[in-house]
Formats: structure tokens, C-alpha cells, sequence
């Protein structure tokens, strides 16, 4: 995460954190102006932790006595310890399913979703392949779904190479793995053979780099941050990029990326209503900061209204 962050973009973050807080003039001073000591402890989706981190660069600035603890489990692993009560906010690149929306009425724990930017997650390839430049979904659906044969490029087209496909994917506590699972898979088996899944995204980057028959996926940022090694795969035409993400027509692979709050802890804890409050008020830049994309007004002023409802 470190290398992604503090080297690819480090000198990004830190001109739009600095012009963020210059020309909004939002501090991390609570309401009454006073300084903040205390805790916030957040895990989950790694695709979501760089805008977290970014959040965090700024408000340990201006709140060093607030301690923020980001941990980056996937978004399941994170929802686990979110049901277990170990934190008071929860990173994911998906949705909550229901039988955790279960776990946590059971817990006792009462929660509620802010969406914080949208991502497209991104199918990316070698530099060195030069045939698969375009897929549908049914082409990808095809290529990962777990069949029992070996899957080569020239199963999507004749024309394309005779080689076996080398496949590499977020591991399944990853929000990213659950979206392509039911965005593209249909909720079927991915393939076993010639794969590799790690929650480390780096991993995967390092993988499809060093590979010419490989493919991956993960999240925009992550391409913005390789560019330079990879290639993109368009979606029916469509190249995944800021303004496709956020009209939805680089679909179905156009998500939303959520922070989800315990409601507890936004009310006892000042110190997390008030690192809510910051994320909120500065997240176009932070999203942009770190290679997504970020909310319109209004979706801002929503979440802004539910987290001064629950206080």
C-alpha cells in the first residue's frame, strides 16, 4: 500500500490535501474549536484505504492527538471485525450483504452507510499483449468462470494467441473479488487453475507486469498508479476513465466505494464524529487526490445530513 501511495502519488495528495484545507477553510477542530484526543479505528477494503489514508495525512495535521488506525483486511475481513465490535468505521468496495446486516442486529450494533467516491474496477494486461484490447462482459464471464479446462486466449477468439491464460485476482475477502464475482461471474465458481489471489493489490500489479498471457483486475487507482507498466482492457467499447466511471457507462464495472460508520461511536466518540466530518467535507479532493472519482454536491450533502442525524 505504501509504495502505491507515498511513491506514485505522494506529491499529488499532498498539492490537493494542501489546497483542500487552504481554500475550504474546514479544520479538524471540533465545532466548539478545541483541540481532540481520542481514537478511530477503521479496517476493510484496500481499495478504499488510500482515500482513507490521504483523510488521515491531513487530519493528523491538525488533530496529532487523535491516533486513526486504518487496517486493510478486505472489505469481509473488515466487516468481521466491524460485527465483532473492534472498530467504528468499515472500508468497503461493495455493499453489505444481508447476513452481515444480520450479524451486526444480533451484535447489538447499529451502523449506517456513507458512500465516500466511486471506482471502476479495471481489467488490465501485460504491455506486451496486443489482442486483447477490447471484451465484453460474456468474453470475461467466459475466461473466468471455472469450467474444468485449461483457459487459453484463443477461447475468446481463434485469432488470438494459443496460450494459456494466467489469471490474477483480489483474494475473496476482497469487496473487489465480490463485485466481479456477481457483476461478471453471476455468483459462479472462479477459475482454479493458473491463478493467483492476493489481498495485497501490488501483488497483482507485479503479476500481470511480469507475465505476457496475464490478466488482472483491481481498482482504477491502482491502473492510474501502473499505467505506465499496464494496459486497460475496454468493456464493450468502453475505456474505463473519470468521466465513464462517474456517468455509469463503463458498466457494469462502475462502482461506489463506502465508509460504514457504527452509530454508537459517531455519538460517544468525538473524536470519530468529527474525523466523519472531515472525510465528508474534503472528499472530492481526497478521491481525486488518490485516483478516483469524486461524489457530486448533492450525494455530499447527503451524507453530510446522516452523520448530524446520528449526533
Amino acid at each position: 500500500m505504501k509504495s502505491f501511495k507515498y511513491l506514485a502519488m505522494s506529491a499529488m495528495v499532498g498539492s490537493a490535501l494542501l489546497l483542500g484545507a487552504c481554500g475550504s477553510g474546514n479544520g479538524a477542530e471540533n465545532d466548539s474549536g478545541e483541540q481532540l484526543s481520542g481514537s478511530v479505528k477503521m479496517d476493510g477494503s484496500s481499495t478504499v484505504a488510500p482515500i482513507m489514508e490521504a483523510v488521515n495525512e491531513e487530519y493528523a495535521a491538525m488533530q496529532p492527538d487523535v491516533k486513526v488506525s486504518i487496517g486493510v483486511s478486505g472489505s469481509g475481513g473488515g466487516f468481521e471485525k466491524f460485527i465483532a465490535g473492534e472498530t467504528d468505521l468499515s472500508n468497503a468496495s461493495r455493499p453489505i450483504k444481508d447476513e452481515e446486516k444480520q450479524k451486526l442486529e444480533e451484535a447489538g450494533i447499529d451502523f449506517t452507510e456513507f458512500e465516500v467516491a466511486k471506482d471502476g474496477l479495471t481489467i488490465v494486461v501485460n504491455k506486451e499483449n496486443d489482442w486483447a484490447e477490447d471484451m465484453t462482459v460474456e468474453d470475461l464471464h467466459k475466461l473466468w468462470v471455472e469450467d474444468g479446462t485449461t483457459k487459453k486466449w484463443s477461447d475468446i477468439n481463434p485469432e488470438w494467441p494459443d496460450e494459456e491464460v494466467k489469471f490474477y485476482s483480489p483474494g475473496t475477502d476482497s469487496g473487489t473479488y465480490d463485485y466481479f464475482n456477481e457483476a461478471v461471474l453471476e455468483e459462479k465458481d472462479m477459475v482454479k487453475k493458473n491463478i493467483q489471489l492476493s489481498e495485497d493489490d501490488n501483488v497483482l500489479v507485479q503479476g500481470v507486469t511480469g507475465d505476457k498471457n496475464a490478466i488482472g483486475f483491481f481498482g482504477f487507482a491502482y491502473y492510474l498508479a501502473n499505467k505506465d507498466n499496464l494496459k486497460p482492457v475496454k468493456i464493450g467499447g468502453v475505456e474505463p476513465n473519470n468521466e465513464t466511471i462517474e456517468s455509469g457507462e463503463y458498466t457494469p464495472l462502475s462502482r461506489p466505494l463506502y465508509v460504514y460508520a457504527k452509530n454508537s461511536s459517531v455519538k460517544d466518540n468525538e473524536a470519530v464524529y468529527d474525523f466523519m466530518k472531515f472525510t465528508i467535507e474534503n472528499s472530492s479532493e481526497m478521491a481525486e487526490a488518490v485516483g478516483y472519482v469524486s461524489l457530486p454536491e448533492e450525494k455530499i450533502t447527503e451524507a453530510t445530513d446522516k452523520l448530524e442525524g446520528l449526533k
